[in-house]
């Protein structure tokens, strides 16, 4: 076997990207892989869950990138259904657990790498953990909600309006069932500023969804052993299955107890290469995915972004230093989009209470547009908001509503923010037009216009 060994706990984005890389850039003779992972799957799109459950996604095969067999072809010890119970840094070692046959070992390793993901939020309320209450984060979590529908259920709340909250919703709406999401937010799709979200709302009752806001669950009923109905301060709300989209948190359990470094958020701290505690003489130990906070480029904090594609990119950061050569993972400008049956969602940077709380003073600018020239047959609507910086004008972000794939024209903004641009700056940008594709004025530009002319009569 090779001479030094690398072990790398959790196969999914971030474990198996990482392992991927460092064997392209290393041969077997010369570095030994082994990848925990406590499931059954490995490199997957989490993301394409909500579709396998609707049914749009033909079975949970089509959201795997490449097999457990494709990864072992390739040199990689790929070790399913095992789980690591903890870590001694001092003799460098895995404690480990095959949870079929409940066999207990130890493996060493000479380089560590975490990617134990994240877990979705349960709050500790009578009934979470009744049968019918289902958090959705991996694709064992979708086949459990899958085989847990029946024809005679009708009716389905989802608890937290978030990303997840509303894929599940409609999820659950395309399945044939009655549904409630409850949120204790004032509006869903809290990653937007209220105004926005609104608009989230709107379609989200215009498609049959009952939207309950500014309500806090208290509880599960529990009747003959199976959750029966969601509990509020403001009332009952019956259920058949409920889904939990309350987020999700990093799973960094083994690395608290190990005593590595932890943020504010419980995400593990890392610096530009992806090392965990390079100053506390932890050498040779990376992280990557759900399970650490990253560097928000706009407010200079360090946040908690649970996404694949940063996965994907902690991964190969990790994976190719692990290989001798040299990248890094500077930060992210939290972009994300997401969609409610037709409405596209886009946003990236700071909403407006992150902007007050990072310490900025700033101006807002609020356009609606179209998706198409106007003057196109089905040109529909979309708002878009920016946020600017008081008197320097620099670009803190930005949010779309809409459709006619107005949820990647955020990427415009994004790059703008990665690139610390003014709205001024982007108002000359040379973007594409051409009919049906865009109106003459791009939306983006529009609502950068409106945002300068607002700086500029602060100054």
């Amino acid at each position: 076997m090779g001479n030094e060994r690398l072990v790398v706990i959790g196969g999914d984005a971030a474990g198996m990207s990482a392992a991927s890389q460092a064997r392209r850039r290393r041969g077997e003779d010369d570095l030994e892989i082994v990848v925990i992972e406590r499931g059954r799957f490995t490199s997957y799109s989490a993301c394409g869950i909500p579709y396998l459950v609707s049914g749009d996604v033909d079975g949970p095969d089509a959201l795997i990138a490449r097999t457990p067999d494709e990864h072992r072809k390739r040199g990689i010890d790929l070790r399913l259904g095992v789980e690591a119970e903890g870590l001694d840094l001092d003799r460098r070692t895995v404690e480990i657990r095959d949870l079929t046959t409940g066999r207990a070992d130890r493996i060493g390793f000479d380089q560590l790498v975490l990617a134990t993901g994240a877990v979705p939020i349960r709050p500790p309320l009578p009934g979470i953990d009744a049968p019918g209450v289902h958090g959705v984060q991996t694709l064992e979590d979708a086949r459990e909600l899958i085989e847990w529908l029946a024809p005679q259920h009708r009716r389905a709340v989802v608890v937290g309006g978030g990303y997840i909250g509303i894929e599940m919703a409609e999820a659950m709406v395309r399945k044939g069932l009655a549904v409630t999401v409850v949120d204790r937010s004032a509006q869903p799709m809290s990653t937007l500023d209220p105004d926005m979200g609104a608009l989230v709302h709107e379609a989200m009752e215009g498609m049959g969804i009952d939207v309950v806001t500014e309500t806090e669950v208290v509880g599960i009923e529990v009747t003959d052993g199976r959750a029966s109905a969601v509990l509020t301060a403001d009332g009952r709300f019956p259920a058949d299955i409920v889904v939990l989209g309350l987020g999700v948190r990093p799973a960094t359990e083994l690395a608290r107890a190990a005593g590595l470094p932890l943020g504010a958020s419980g995400g593990l701290t890392t610096d530009l290469r992806m090392r965990v505690g390079v100053d506390g003489g932890a050498e040779g130990i990376w992280a990557g995915g759900d399970c650490v906070e990253v560097l928000d480029l706009v407010s200079g904090r360090r946040r908690h972004i649970a996404l694949g594609t940063h996965a994907n990119k902690h991964g190969r950061v990790i994976g190719t230093n692990i290989g001798g050569d040299y990248a890094t993972f500077p930060g992210v400008v939290g972009t994300a989009v997401s969609k409610v049956c037709d409405l596209e969602i886009g946003r990236t940077g700071l909403r407006e209470k992150d902007a007050a709380a990072a310490g900025f003073e700033f101006v807002t600018a609020t356009i609606e547009s179209t998706g198409r020239a106007g003057y196109y047959p089905g040109a529909r609507s979309m708002r878009v908001k920016m946020i600017a910086e008081r008197i320097t004008g620099r670009l803190l972000g930005a949010q779309i509503v809409g459709r006619d794939g107005a949820a990647k024209r955020i990427d415009t903004a994004a790059v703008a923010l990665t690139h610390r641009m003014t709205v001024e700056e982007i108002t000359s940008l040379d973007l594409g037009y051409a009919p049906p594709f865009s109106p003459v004025w791009d939306p983006i530009l529009v609502a950068a216009r409106k945002a300068a002319q607002k700086v500029a009569e602060d100054r």
